[in-house]
């Protein structure tokens, strides 16, 4: 962890007496603070802080260390002060957690424009689609698709990806092809990992929500065997729209029902504080919304305008 940012957090929490308090002032989660301060507290191995349900204090090497701890950041304060707005260029590593999907040209893009604007930085991206500790294992951005992101954790609402219903040509032939909802009721489904055991899945629709239960055959947390899957007629599957407008295209797979089997969900950027992003980490969140970023123009893929 940055022992820099971790001086501040302390200095946060010994002034307001509270974890909540000082991540709030900082942009941070409680969760993120305590583990700042703990950082702090291996590095010297001592107690800085008395900790109860109620209150923090200050031990007797906490307010020590705190006196240090002041002198140390408004040094730098004066510091960064004396240099103003001058623009610090990017540099370094920057390490991104992805979904496996983000594996498609149009990433491919974004990433190759990135780098031509900041050649300084270096990209290091995990598509294993695992969930990371971005503190733990030192990743800069995580980007997920998700409907109900952590409230614990510091977010950017960067597009909405749309998850389209496909299947292959072969098995429309062998199962019949849907013109309803209620036609997909136990249809083989090709399911990521967070499809319930059962299969059951709600939709929401201009009507409201409709629940479809499915009877999965394959369930996986990689979206490219489950795209494999699909185009050998093993179930239906809803896949990212990234991942399937090649095949669309060709025939390879159909979308069906376009108008109610859709699944949109917001892609957001997740990091660990919003106050003390560094210049690489700012400019790759600004460049995924800007428009050189995830801004798509065709009509079959969502509108990916901020929040």
């Amino acid at each position: 962890m940055d022992t820099l940012i971790s001086l501040r957090v302390f200095a946060a929490v010994a002034e307001l007496r509270s974890f909540t308090a000082a991540a709030a002032r900082l942009g941070i989660s409680a969760a993120m603070a305590s583990k700042h301060v703990m950082h702090l507290e291996q590095r010297l191995s001592a107690r800085l802080l008395n900790r109860t349900s109620r209150s923090v204090s200050l031990t007797e090497v906490g307010a020590l260390y705190l006196e240090q701890a002041r002198a140390a950041t408004e040094g730098l304060d004066e510091v960064e002060a004396s240099i103003g707005s001058t623009a610090i260029s990017p540099q370094g590593t920057l390490r991104i957690s992805a979904p496996v999907w983000m594996a498609n040209p149009i990433f491919a893009r974004i990433l190759a424009d990135y780098r031509r604007a900041f050649p300084g930085v270096q990209l290091d991206i995990d598509l294993s689609g695992r969930m990371v500790n971005l503190v733990d294992e030192g990743f800069d951005i995580a980007l997920r698709a998700t409907a109900a992101p952590d409230p614990g954790l510091i977010t950017r609402q960067l597009a909405r990806i749309t998850f389209m219903l496909v299947a292959s040509p072969s098995l429309l032939k062998r199962t019949g092809r849907p013109s309803a909802l209620q036609d997909l009721e136990n249809r083989e489904l090709l399911a990521y990992v967070i499809v319930p055991p059962d299969g059951r899945i709600t939709l929401e629709r201009a009507g409201g929500k409709r629940s479809v239960k499915f009877r999965p055959v394959l369930r996986s947390g990689n979206e490219t065997l489950l795209h494999l899957a699909a185009l050998q007629g093993m179930g239906f599957a809803f896949l990212p729209s990234f991942l399937v407008e090649r095949d669309l295209e060709t025939g390879a797979l159909i979308e069906l029902l376009p108008q109610d089997a859709v699944i949109d969900s917001p892609l957001y950027a997740i990091y660990p504080s919003r106050r003390h992003l560094s210049s690489k980490v700012r400019t790759f969140i600004d460049h995924l919304a800007g428009p050189k970023g995830l801004r798509l123009d065709d009509r079959r893929r969502p509108d990916l305008s901020e929040r």
